[in-house]
């Protein structure tokens, strides 16, 4: 009867051994937490779920997994990224009244994390001080004065997130893991449009079971498709006067293509820069197209004379019902592309003197 129970014994701590390695388990601590009582874990945009915190401010949080997952812990106003893996346990220890400094046991891909934290804090630090600054420096400013300081901290800010772009490719680099995408997950799609896209298609078959990945993979897909160097998607729309018009039409040409609106105060801002650009370069291969998400045609009609837009202009009138803000993933305007004489997507964006510069280049 003794043998029995011990066997019976055994039988279950192995079994529970067994399947402890389908299971992710976190745990720890958080000294002078504060006002927070409860720590939320997210996968992607998802909650998956939130712990309160017991006696002596511990949690464990645990769920059934096959593969590693990518989570962040949010604490407060504080986010952490972890990777959890099946049989691994990670103990989880931050104090509040210093929360970059956490302390982490039990994995190696989420010690690698830490170890790119660093780099993070310091582009968002870059971030936030060039955003500060310009805010200083435009107050009482006119128009022309903001947009071109908003070109010259442009320019610095790209400059300053290729280093970080650097940075974050090295690294991934070096963690064919869930911490390397994850360092390539920070990238900001307006400086690193193909390295995302690069390293989407190397990762097209792994981390299969991970909703953050697939997330992105899904991302990737939709930027690829409106990459630089990718085939503009067809436009056609109709002008003032109910004539059909399609991107199309001006292969041959470098083609501005200005998504804009009467009531879109950037938009007009940036009008009487399109409108000099369109003079100084429309006898060398250059044209632009405005594509309006007015839905009143009166309004419409009236701010092309007004600003003096002398090129085609098209809409369908349906503002931000159109089919074009979906092609185009427009989420705010303006928005541009230039697209060559084949019909490829050139560049993006562009403004001001910034679009000055790029003309200059490409047409002298």
């Amino acid at each position: 009867m003794k043998k029995t129970i011990g066997l019976l014994v055994l039988l279950i701590a192995l079994f529970c051994a067994c399947s402890r390695t389908d299971v992710i388990h976190i745990y720890g601590h958080i000294d002078n937490p504060g006002n927070v009582k409860v720590i939320a874990f997210y996968e992607g945009d998802r909650k998956l779920d939130s712990v309160y915190l017991a006696n002596g401010n511990k949690f464990k949080f645990e769920r059934q997994a096959t593969q590693s997952r990518l989570l962040s812990i949010q604490i407060g106003n504080n986010k952490y990224p972890v990777i959890l893996t099946p049989g691994e346990p990670l103990k989880f220890v931050a104090d509040m009244h210093n929360p970059e400094d956490y302390q982490i046991e039990g994995s190696e891909l989420t010690s690698a994390l830490k170890e790119f934290a660093p780099y993070q804090r310091r582009k968002e630090f870059v971030q936030d001080s060039l955003q500060g600054a310009f805010a200083k420096a435009t107050l009482n400013k006119s128009a022309e004065e903001i947009e071109s300081l908003r070109f010259d901290y442009l320019m610095e800010f790209k400059s300053k997130l290729s280093l970080y772009t650097q940075q974050v490719i090295t690294f991934a680099e070096q963690n064919k893991n869930l911490a390397g995408f994850y360092a390539i997950s920070t990238l900001d799609p307006d400086i690193a449009e193909s390295e995302i896209i690069a390293y989407a298609d190397e990762i097209e078959d792994k981390f299969t079971d991970n909703r953050y990945v697939s997330q992105f993979k899904e991302e990737a897909k939709k930027l690829k498709r409106l990459a630089v160097g990718q085939p503009a998607p067809e436009i056609e729309s109709f002008t003032p006067n109910n004539r059909t018009v399609k991107l199309s039409d001006f292969r041959g040409n470098y083609v501005l293509v200005d998504f804009w609106a009467s009531w879109c105060a950037p938009c007009r801002q940036e009008n009487p820069n399109i409108v000099k650009q369109y003079h100084a370069f429309k006898d060398k291969g250059f044209t632009v197209l405005g594509v309006s998400l007015d839905n009143n045609p009166g309004s419409w009609m009236r701010a092309i004379e007004a600003d003096r837009l002398e090129w085609t202009q098209v809409s369908d009138l349906q503002a931000w019902s159109s089919d074009l803000v979906i092609n185009y993933r427009i989420k705010a305007i303006p928005t541009s592309y230039i697209v060559d004489p084949a019909g490829k997507i050139l560049a993006k964006n562009l403004r001001g003197k910034e679009l000055e510069a790029f003309l200059k280049q490409t047409l002298n």
